[in-house]
């Protein structure tokens, strides 16, 4: 009897246990639009960012964002956890705050863990820079991603120093892309400052073989392709350390 009440303990606590983690995984998706994906291959981390990215200012509420105050600390435990294997990044955005845009491209860039990146939809503006930050970078043919030189909402002084301040926070965009996608400096520069592409504007809007023809991602491809890629750079990451 003993030995029958210990079992049905045990079960019991499983039974519990199973329940925590399924609502925190349900959580998860409902609060952050993240999941971790588990089986013989190796266990993914998938991350979605959608809608405009949300820096130091708040979004109106009816506004689909990603807040990089939330994405910040998730990239610190994908690189730590020693259960998850690789990141898969979903993109979905419009772009939005430069700065911060750039922190979440700059840590996912120098994480050790394998990335792939996937744009569906778009991958606009500050959504370049995202996108590449992976350790490789696909798009679905009907994603598009737009070009444009750097933009700011507001008042701002009308002096030569804030143009300069644009001037250097463009040149930070285009220096994060170049070195971590194919496409040149001088291409990137003549794709942001094309005009008549755009109506009332100046930029370049690309769709999915056009982005991958001018190097800014690697390649044409869905969810499945992204998944294959990621299960073999996390294969020969796994050979590497045995090594």
């Amino acid at each position: 009897m003993n030995e029958k009440s210990s079992k049905n303990k045990e079960n019991k606590e499983k039974n519990k246990l199973e329940k925590e983690n399924k609502k925190d995984e349900n959580e998860n998706i409902k609060e952050m639009g993240s999941v971790i994906s588990k089986n013989k291959k190796g266990n993914i981390f998938c991350l979605t960012i959608i809608g405009q990215i949300e820096g130091h200012t708040v979004l109106p509420s009816e506004d689909k964002s990603t807040k990089y105050e939330h994405v910040l600390p998730q990239l610190i435990l994908i690189e730590e956890d020693e259960n998850i294997d690789g990141l898969l990044i979903i993109l979905n955005t419009v772009g939005g705050d430069v700065e911060a845009g750039l922190a979440i491209s700059e840590m996912i860039a120098s994480m050790k863990k394998p990335s792939v990146s996937l744009v569906l939809g778009g991958g606009h503006s500050i959504g370049i820079p995202l996108a590449v930050s992976a350790k490789h970078s696909f798009i679905t043919p009907s994603a598009s991603m737009t070009v444009h030189p750097v933009r700011m909402n507001g008042m701002f002084m009308g002096v030569p120093q804030v143009f300069y301040y644009f001037e250097k926070m463009q040149e930070r965009i285009v220096k994060f892309v170049t070195k971590n996608c194919k496409v040149s400096s001088k291409k990137f520069h003549e794709l942001m400052f094309k005009v008549g592409e755009m109506f009332n504007d100046v930029g370049t809007i690309l769709l999915g073989e056009q982005a991958v023809e001018f190097g800014i991602i690697d390649e044409i491809g869905g969810l499945s392709d992204a998944l294959d890629k990621l299960y073999k750079i996390i294969k020969n990451s796994k050979k590497e350390n045995i090594s």
